[in-house]
């Protein structure tokens, strides 16, 4: 054999001896830019390191993703509880708000989709409100969510809420910081009015690592169908990673309160944030199956002769697909 082949063969057996490991060169550049981004505060250094720990996710802590068999199993008895769940809110006029919040592409919508769909339309609806109109912009901050607060027996669902004024608006420019520190301020006291008075808030922030959200990214531009889900907002928004990740902190350091305090979802792999998501909404309400009993349903009573209208006299939509 000879030594060409032999070094060939012993650099197969130890890569690590050859070069660097790639996490080690990640983790150092990562290291490197967190800092540069600190201000010294105990604050910053714990929720940088968390920060840190999500960006290489993909790297040296990458986990598989939750096997399709045991999430759909998992997630068909989960909706079963939720159906009962929505059962006893409807019978004790119980009031809840769930607000989900963080990156795009993070996993927000398809969890609420999930949430939402095995249950009553008519008392659980999703709310996700556009930019404030003129009119709006002159109100009072919270104004125009407080009108899609649940009445009794009803579930609101939002998909970004009052909290944009923390993150989108401050690190976009759309507010002033004076505006911003009123918010952070208004924003507790606001939250323990609505728990005085009776509603369950749920608050959820999906976190997703940059790794992870750019593959989300390319795969929204990959598929015609899906593109609408990625807007110049929020390549805008990756462009300002580290500032969003500051005024997430900041939001978190003002508004986890113990009446309304602050979830945060691993999102990186969709299967498991939907799970440990519903269940822990599960968790929060206390409620217990309440599922009405199963009617007989009676013979259909005898009615007078019906003649139903011509054919040709209605006008129906052209069946494309022939039996056969």
């Amino acid at each position: 054999m000879s030594k060409k082949t032999m070094a060939k063969k012993d650099q197969h057996k130890h890569p690590s001896k050859q070069q660097p490991h790639q996490d080690d060169d990640q983790r150092i550049k990562l290291s490197e830019t967190m800092i540069a981004g600190l201000d010294g505060s105990e604050q910053e250094l714990h929720h940088s390191s968390e920060r840190l720990d999500d960006r290489l996710e993909t790297g040296s802590r990458q986990r598989k993703r939750l096997k399709k068999k045991i999430y759909e199993s998992e997630l068909e008895r989960l909706q079963s509880d939720l159906v009962k769940m929505q059962y006893w809110v409807k019978a004790t006029g119980f009031r809840i708000i769930v607000v989900f919040e963080g990156r795009d592409a993070a996993g927000k919508g398809g969890t609420i989709k999930r949430l939402t769909e095995p249950m009553n339309p008519r008392g659980c609806r999703v709310v996700a409100l556009g930019t404030p109109s003129d009119q709006q912009k002159t109100q009072w901050y919270f104004q125009r969510y407080v009108e899609h607060f649940p009445s009794a027996g009803e579930i609101v669902v939002f998909d970004r809420s009052w909290y944009n004024r923390a993150g989108v608006e401050r690190v976009m420019g759309f507010c002033s910081e004076e505006q911003v520190e009123q918010f952070l301020d208004d924003c507790p006291r606001f939250e323990q009015m609505l728990v005085n008075s009776g509603i369950l808030l749920l608050k959820y922030w999906f976190s997703v690592s940059d790794t992870e959200q750019e593959v989300r990214f390319q795969s929204r531009i990959d598929d015609p169908t899906r593109r609408w889900k990625l807007s110049p907002m929020d390549l805008e928004a990756r462009n300002r990673w580290v500032e969003f990740s500051k005024a997430k902190d900041a939001m978190f350091a003002h508004t986890n309160i113990p009446e309304a305090p602050w979830f945060t979802v691993e999102a990186d792999d969709k299967r498991r944030a939907r799970l440990n998501c519903l269940r822990h909404v599960l968790s929060k309400v206390p409620w217990k199956d309440m599922t009405p009993a199963a009617i007989t349903l009676p013979d259909r009573p005898q009615q007078g002769a019906y003649t139903r209208p011509p054919m040709n006299e209605q006008f129906f939509v052209p069946n494309a697909y022939p039996y056969d």
